[in-house]
């Protein structure tokens, strides 16, 4: 078997090792950071290639490469790449995973202090209407960044940002403190979380629906113990996106990999 994976994502790892250690298979992920893609090689990839990836591309290479299915595992803010995914699958007549991490289970989880957008625009034209005063923790990527500085003063904005020189650039392109910038690896604790909120004063924070391996309940429980406000960004919806193609875990992976090959 020939796994054509998208990943760049903890989920991403999580389904290499559970591959390589469940099938006869050889993976190929794709990440859009070199940090990704040697994260990947240690799960146990087979090869990676650390760049995004055209469309056009993606097709050559899983054509040239004989590849058996895609696999995609892309962050759920990531809604571009999976409609593209979904066009070469389509394209190509290959079987389609997406894999979807769950969305937060907040059920106990005290939500009081959450505000809900559907973009990052919206998240820092909320914050100068709603939240002038204070700093800001931006806790959602460096993508994102340029959106909300679009109404949201630099001066009081500090990114929680990957600690890799793409998203260090894109920092300095946007004029941003380079004393403001927490350069991080992995999801925070809630304790870590607290202590970045006391040191950067901050009255506010963003961050996206991301799922409880992003963090998500960590970033809410500080936030209620400071007593400031979590701006949420709203997971986009993908029509394309057919719910039959969907798994959340790895045992339904396991269950979809089997209607298409033999263990």
């Amino acid at each position: 078997m020939k796994i054509f994976l998208l990943g760049g994502t903890k989920d991403s790892i999580n389904i290499i090792e559970f591959i390589k250690e469940n099938y006869d298979a050889y993976i190929l992920t794709t990440t859009t950071t070199e940090y990704g893609a040697r994260l990947a090689r240690e799960g146990g990839s087979d090869d990676t290639i650390a760049r995004p990836l055209p469309k056009e591309e993606i097709i050559e290479i899983i054509l040239n490469g004989n590849y058996d299915i895609l696999i995609d595992a892309t962050h759920p803010f990531a809604s571009h790449i999976t409609q593209t995914s979904i066009s070469v699958a389509n394209e190509l007549k290959i079987p389609y995973i997406r894999f979807e991490r769950p969305t937060t289970n907040l059920e106990n989880i005290d939500t009081s202090h959450i505000r809900y957008v559907d973009s990052f625009l919206d998240a820092g034209k909320l914050i100068s209407e709603k939240f002038n005063q204070g700093n800001v923790l931006h806790f959602a990527g460096a993508n994102t960044m340029a959106d909300v500085l679009e109404n949201v003063d630099s001066e009081r904005f500090y990114p929680r940002i990957l600690k890799v020189e793409s998203s260090i650039e894109k920092c300095n392109s946007l004029g941003i403190n380079p004393e403001h910038i927490i350069a991080m690896k992995g999801a925070a604790s809630t304790e870590e979380n607290i202590e970045l909120i006391e040191k950067y004063d901050a009255s506010v924070m963003i961050t996206k629906e991301s799922g409880e391996i992003g963090g998500v309940i960590e970033k809410i429980e500080a936030a209620n113990e400071k007593d400031i406000a979590v701006i949420m960004i709203q997971r986009p919806k993908i029509d394309e996106l057919n719910k039959k193609d969907v798994v959340s875990n790895l045992d339904e992976l396991d269950v979809k990999l089997k209607t298409y090959f033999k263990k």
